[in-house]
């Protein structure tokens, strides 16, 4: 008996001891598709030693801030160019780690089929964030319904439009609002994350949408003091896996796409 308990105690003491050594990393992240896919790679990185804690964010803010606030080790949800973006105007020094997928950009509509259909005066929902509103109106050039000053400019707002021949009136929202007025606009420039969440289809239901050689990978995001530390570093190698890119691949059906 004595050996029996002596055996029993050996063993809780190493479960945790192997339980403290897990390292914990804490990662922000939106609903859909991000923080499902970390949630599919919490087992693979928890056999690794790292305990990954998910949070998740509705907003494009709060999650970098509190990245570079230390708050939070790192987050999953962003492109280059609203980080850059967001780096210049908010002074915060945040680095891409690995690009994870790309979420092809599109425009809805319940009040028409086909772009063609849009009318002149039809008011446009679109982000009123600077990356993701250049990013809308470079896919509505690209439509040719409108110009820009600057064809390439992926900072681009309703002031840069060259020409605009249908006299399109722009609502300009913060993007998680965006699926909320689908009903009450004639066409609805919504990122993919917040389109899925609303039950939307991007390859069946946009009217207009990027192609899969859009620039607008979405990264892991960290600080330049933890980057290259070995959680992140596993991390990184997790969310690039065969098993990460068949899940995507088979969920997500051509909604978002493995950029690796």
């Amino acid at each position: 008996m004595k050996k029996v308990l002596l055996f029993t105690a050996l063993a809780a003491a190493l479960t945790a001891s192997l339980a403290q050594a897990n390292e914990k990393l804490v990662v922000a992240a939106t609903p859909i598709p991000h923080a499902e896919i970390l949630e599919l790679i919490k087992p693979t990185l928890a056999k690794e030693g790292v305990d990954l804690d998910i949070k998740v964010f509705t907003d494009y803010v709060q999650p970098n801030v509190q990245v570079a606030e230390k708050r939070l080790d790192a987050n999953y949800f962003q492109t280059l160019p609203y980080l850059e973006n967001f780096n210049k105007g908010k002074g915060t020094n945040l680095v891409t780690v690995v690009g994870v997928h790309v979420e092809p950009f599109g425009g809805y509509s319940k009040k028409i089929k086909n772009i063609s259909e849009l009318k002149d005066g039809a008011t446009v929902a679109i982000p009123n964030e600077g990356s993701n509103s250049g990013r809308a109106l470079l896919l509505l050039q690209k439509a040719g319904v409108i110009t820009l000053k600057d064809p390439s400019n992926a900072l681009a707002t309703p002031k840069d439009i060259a020409s605009n021949p249908k006299h399109l009136k722009f609502k300009e929202l913060e993007s998680a609002l965006l699926p909320r007025v689908l009903d009450q606009v004639d066409l609805d420039l919504i990122n993919t994350n917040y389109a899925l969440e609303a039950g939307l289809n991007p390859a069946k239901d946009a009217l207009i949408i990027e192609d899969a050689k859009s620039p607008y990978v979405n990264f892991l995001v960290a600080r330049p003091d933890n980057k290259d530390s070995d959680a992140i570093q596993k991390l990184s190698k997790a969310l690039t896996s065969p098993e990460v890119k068949a899940f995507i691949e088979k969920k997500y059906n051509g909604a978002v796409v493995p950029a690796f």
